[in-house]
């Protein structure tokens, strides 16, 4: 199922000029396909997977994507207008055969030529082929003259050249913004695999929070977290495609091989992924009463979380959120202390964060259905990382909160 708001799209596209979107990222074609992508994907080149988004919603996506991958995509989105192409992995359907005792090679030699799977292959994959389809979905579609927005933030400049010297009649452009301001808003599905990813991901910090001991090494809190993330998935009835944690023990911040000692501060940010869509959350713990001056950068960011809470409603906008949470660094005294975002969107995109970012002077409105990460971070070389962080859904009238766990600065010598 496509997770992409057609009609939406239809409207972003009209205001910018474009016919339809052509994408090549792995995680784009998954968001308007509602299938994978394949492994044709792993040489990180584009061409292997595209999905064509036409700007009016009520004409069929199209894709191109290879045959090894066909079987998938049909099953999982069948009303895809889907073309092959011929990748590296050999394969054949020996269905028919695989049951007889008196199967030779020329019984498998027919199968191949019958299903019209016999020829060479490719080294990986054949991108002149790529294109060629596209060409030929264009074509039909009456857009070989059209302006098609492609994933520029995605695609590689070698690759986009080859793209414009194979369709020379096709106006390429960037629709880089057109797509970013789509996977902002998301599915209901794209919700609940981020309410999942969260609510695992805290079930990791609880577990990891459980074996805090004088002489535990940050190594163990990170098996902690992942074993806990992996079982609080499991109870959930779901699996996790992934997972990350940046965990940090103690007064330095570069020291991988960190024990825990009386006063050392723990800070835990972590994510865990459904789907492809990650979480993004954080929590600080100590170990034993911290060091005062960590105590009062704490109670600021406490602060300044609040204020950004306080403003982070639908119509308001992402350069607020960050206002107010600088301001309020500033009123507790802390001049000097610059973030260049306190938190951003989240979802399933190359990396943890994606577009918007609670920057400064942002313009972007907040909207509904968007699901967005706020973070209050101080990093300390010689004292140790503080974080707040916590993931909320946007809704007509607030947000709703998607973790549980208590933000405040745990003592965990006293468990």
């Amino acid at each position: 199922m496509t997770d992409i708001d057609r009609h939406h799209a239809e409207r972003l596209m009209q205001e910018a000029g474009i016919d339809a979107l052509a994408l090549f990222q792995p995680e784009a074609f998954r968001y308007a396909v509602g299938a994978p992508a394949g492994v044709a994907m792993m040489w990180g080149r584009a061409g292997p997977a595209i999905a064509l988004v036409p700007a009016d919603h009520g004409s069929r996506i199209a894709a191109v994507a290879s045959d090894h991958a066909a079987g998938q995509i049909r099953k999982a989105a069948p009303d895809v207008d889907l073309a092959t192409h011929r990748i590296w992995i050999d394969m054949v359907d020996l269905s028919a055969l695989a049951g007889r005792a008196d199967v030779d090679p020329a019984a498998v030699d027919g199968a191949y030529r019958d299903q019209g799977r016999s020829g060479s292959r490719p080294e990986t994959f054949d991108r002149s082929a790529c294109f060629s389809l596209l060409g030929d979905i264009l074509d039909a579609r009456g857009l070989a003259h059209g302006r098609i927005g492609v994933d520029l933030e995605f695609m590689p400049a070698a690759d986009f050249d080859q793209l414009k010297r194979a369709l020379p009649e096709v106006r390429f452009t960037d629709g880089s913004e057109v797509l970013r301001r789509l996977r902002a808003v998301k599915s209901p599905r794209e919700i609940e695999c981020l309410r999942r990813a969260a609510m695992a991901a805290e079930g990791g910090l609880s577990q990891m929070a459980a074996i805090v001991a004088p002489g535990v090494s940050l190594g163990d809190l990170s098996a902690a977290w992942k074993d806990g993330a992996q079982a609080t998935a499991a109870a959930g009835g779901f699996s996790l495609s992934g997972h990350w944690d940046f965990i940090s023990v103690g007064p330095d911040l570069s020291d991988m091989n960190a024990v825990v000692k009386p006063g050392a501060l723990i800070k835990a940010d972590v994510g865990t992924l459904v789907d492809g869509y990650s979480s993004d959350g954080a929590r600080t713990f100590c170990f034993g009463p911290p060091a005062p001056l960590a105590q009062r950068i704490f109670a600021a960011l406490e602060n300044a979380f609040a204020a950004g809470l306080d403003v982070l409603k639908p119509g308001n906008r992402f350069g607020a959120v960050h206002a107010a949470m600088l301001a309020s660094m500033r009123r507790d005294g802390f001049t000097e202390y610059f973030r260049g975002h306190f938190g951003h969107s989240v979802g399933g995109s190359v990396g943890i964060e994606e577009w918007p970012f609670f920057s400064a002077n942002s313009p972007e409105l907040i909207l509904p259905g968007m699901v967005v990460a706020l973070e209050a971070p101080f990093y300390a070389q010689g004292l140790g990382a503080l974080m707040i962080e916590d993931q909320f859904l946007v809704t007509q009238d607030g947000v709703e909160p998607m973790n549980r766990l208590s933000r405040g600065l745990r003592d965990l010598s006293a468990q």
